[in-house]
C-alpha cells in the first residue's frame, strides 16, 4: 500500500509497517497482479486517464503506473484511496478470481493489511460490493497497542465487537470503552483511534459499511452511482 499502514478502514493509517505482508497461501506477486488487473479494468471501464484517477484518489501518477504494472506492493492506505475513487472496497481490488454464489475463505488466506509495532495485526477477512459495500475485519492488539485511523468515506459506519480483552475506541475526542461481548457502532467518517487498554492481548471483529459511489478527493465529495 505507499503511505503508512491501514484502513479502509479504508483511509491512511498511521501504523508502523508501510507494506502489506504476504498472506500465507497467496504469493505476493499474485496479489499485486490481481490489484493491477482490477485497477486497469476499473479505470478503463470508466474511461479515466491515469491523471484523472490520480486526481480523484490523491495517489501519484507514478505510483499508479507502478501499481498497474504490478511492480510495487502498495500500502493499504494507497489501496483505500484508489478503492474510494472507484467506489469499491479494498477487498474488490485484492480479489484474485471472479465472485461465486458461495465463497468460503480461510483465515490464513486473508491478507494482513496492518501490523502494529508490538505485534498486533489487522486482517481483511472478506469484502462485498453488492448490494452495499461491506468489509469484515479481524483485529488483534498486543498489550497497550493502538491504531490511529483517519476519517473514512462520508457516511461510513463501523461496528466493533470485542472477542478478547478490552478496547477503547476514541471518536470525536471521546473514549468509548468496549468490553468482551460488547458491540460498538459509530460513524467512521472522522478520525478515530483503537487502543488496547489492558496489559494482555485484545481481539475484535469489525464490520465497515460504506455508502456506494465514487469518491473524488479533489472535491471531498461522494458521487452517487447511477
Amino acid at each position: 500500500m505507499t503511505d503508512t499502514t491501514i484502513e479502509r478502514a479504508r483511509s491512511t493509517a498511521r501504523g508502523d509497517g508501510s507494506h502489506a505482508p504476504r498472506p500465507r497461501h497467496l504469493p505476493l506477486d499474485e496479489i499485486n497482479a490481481a490489484v493491477a488487473l482490477h485497477v486497469r479494468a476499473l479505470r478503463a471501464g470508466r474511461g479515466w486517464s491515469l491523471d484523472e484517477l490520480s486526481g480523484r484518489s490523491g495517489v501519484s501518477k507514478g505510483m499508479l503506473v507502478q501499481i498497474e504494472g504490478s511492480r510495487t506492493n502498495p500500502s493499504v492506505g494507497t489501496l483505500a484511496r484508489i478503492a474510494d475513487a472507484f467506489g469499491v472496497t479494498v477487498a474488490r481490488l485484492l480479489q484474485p478470481a471472479a465472485d461465486r454464489t458461495v465463497h468460503l475463505s480461510e483465515m490464513d488466506d486473508a491478507p494482513v493489511l496492518w501490523r502494529g509495532g508490538r505485534g498486533g495485526t489487522g486482517r481483511l477477512l472478506r469484502g462485498l460490493n453488492d448490494p452495499d459495500f461491506v468489509e469484515l475485519w479481524d483485529w488483534r492488539f498486543a498489550p497497550q497497542e493502538r491504531y490511529e485511523a483517519e476519517e473514512l468515506l462520508p457516511g461510513t459506519r463501523c461496528m466493533v465487537h470485542v472477542l478478547v480483552g478490552q478496547i477503547a475506541v476514541t471518536v470525536d475526542g471521546v473514549d468509548h470503552p468496549v468490553h468482551v461481548g460488547q458491540t460498538l457502532d459509530f460513524r467512521a467518517d472522522r478520525a478515530h483511534t483503537y487502543r488496547n487498554v489492558l496489559d494482555s492481548p485484545a481481539r475484535l471483529v469489525m464490520i465497515v459499511a460504506m455508502p456506494p459511489g465514487d469518491f473524488d478527493r479533489r472535491r471531498g465529495s461522494l458521487i452517487a452511482q447511477r
